[in-house]
């Protein structure tokens, strides 16, 4: 882990070159001509992902739950993405928390500075992922805090400025990890396991979860770049409480990227590599980027809800058999987010390395 302590060279804010008027988009942040975003022919407006109402599925009636639940699972195999209402999360507190986030990035840079992070723990203020020399870099700045097991949240690292952002954030975690169980309940029982069975597998009352809040400024020449490279997540589930003003997602359908208007007071929920592995691939984490826009700045918080560290992941033994043997080998998730840290995001590479070879 020594080779994670620093940088490899001087990390420059992006919010700070956009600011500064600049024109044209240097060098290191120009993606191969194969990755650039076709920003007119690329929103399939006619492909959308499902908006799911999750007001029944833990109510009264068994029809309404069932049609429910069936509509995650159609979700979770066929798109490994899908936004949900009537999630339980209160629509003032997500207003709040994406606004104090906001006003956190519009603070001097001195003052953000003072939450500068690092490569080992990724926790506080940045401006890109993985420590390879010389990577080609997206355009984007972040705030990474741990919120899940208590014993790692470290408030000193959470922003006291603005002053309701510490609390916010504690509210806001609070009603996202609910959310987060009652999907994992509903994920088990539509894969005819125990409805815990995804969140003991994970670590029961033990799992992670960490807030990643993402900043995109604006672009001289979004074309050219992206905002976060296509990847799939690492760990169980993610909970985005995306832009309201601004598209940004894409999500790879079907060979083609395929951008998502955020329905009102949504989240959009995708589906990480651990669900996949524990699934033994009847789900499956899906590859998606971030776009940027030379008009607006765009942001969104990522919650990232993700299995103990140290637990061996694999596939449930309920869901391997002689037709379908087990494609993962058992890995733990700290093992697995190393990958991550040494190499950046790289679009389904690293749970495709995780292939059993049996």
């Amino acid at each position: 882990m020594n080779r994670l302590m620093s940088w490899p060279e001087p990390v420059v804010r992006v919010q700070s070159l956009s600011e500064n008027g600049i024109g044209t988009v240097p060098d290191r942040y120009i993606k191969p001509i194969s990755d650039r975003p076709a920003l007119n022919s690329e929103i399939h407006d006619h492909l959308d992902v499902p908006v799911i109402d999750l007001q029944n599925l833990f109510g009264k009636d068994p029809a309404l739950h069932q049609e429910t639940s069936r509509r995650i699972s159609s979700a979770c195999r066929d798109w490994g993405f899908f936004q949900v209402v009537n999630h339980g999360v209160s629509h003032e507190l997500m207003k709040r928390t994406r606004a104090v986030w906001r006003d956190f990035f519009e603070l001097p840079i001195e003052v953000k500075q003072q939450y500068a992070n690092s490569p080992s723990t990724y926790e506080g203020y940045g401006s890109r992922l993985g420590i390879e020399k010389g990577a080609i870099l997206d355009w984007s700045d972040y705030f990474f805090l741990n919120y899940l097991p208590v014993t790692l949240r470290n408030q000193s690292k959470w922003p006291a400025q603005p002053a309701s952002c510490r609390e916010l954030v504690a509210k806001y975690g609070a009603q996202v990890t609910k959310l987060c169980g009652m999907l994992l309940k509903a994920m088990s029982i539509n894969l005819e396991l125990k409805e815990d069975h995804l969140q003991n597998a994970f670590g029961g009352d033990e799992m992670g979860a960490c807030l990643r809040v993402n900043f995109y400024p604006k672009c001289p020449q979004p074309e050219l770049t992206l905002g976060l490279s296509s990847h799939s997540d690492p760990g169980a589930i993610t909970i985005l409480l995306p832009d309201p003003d601004v598209a940004g997602l894409q999500v790879r359908k079907g060979g083609k990227w395929v951008t998502v208007k955020p329905f009102p007071n949504a989240f959009i929920v995708n589906v990480g590599d651990q669900i996949q592995v524990l699934s033994n691939a009847i789900y499956k984490s899906v590859e998606h980027r971030v776009i940027v826009n030379s008009e607006k700045d765009r942001i969104s918080l990522a919650f990232f809800y993700n299995p103990k560290s140290d637990l061996l992941i694999e596939p449930a033994k309920e869901l391997v058999n002689e037709d379908r043997p087990a494609l993962y080998k058992p890995m733990t998730y700290d093992e697995y987010r190393l990958y991550i840290r040494m190499n950046g995001p790289c679009g389904k590479a690293q749970i495709e390395s995780m292939k059993s070879n049996r």
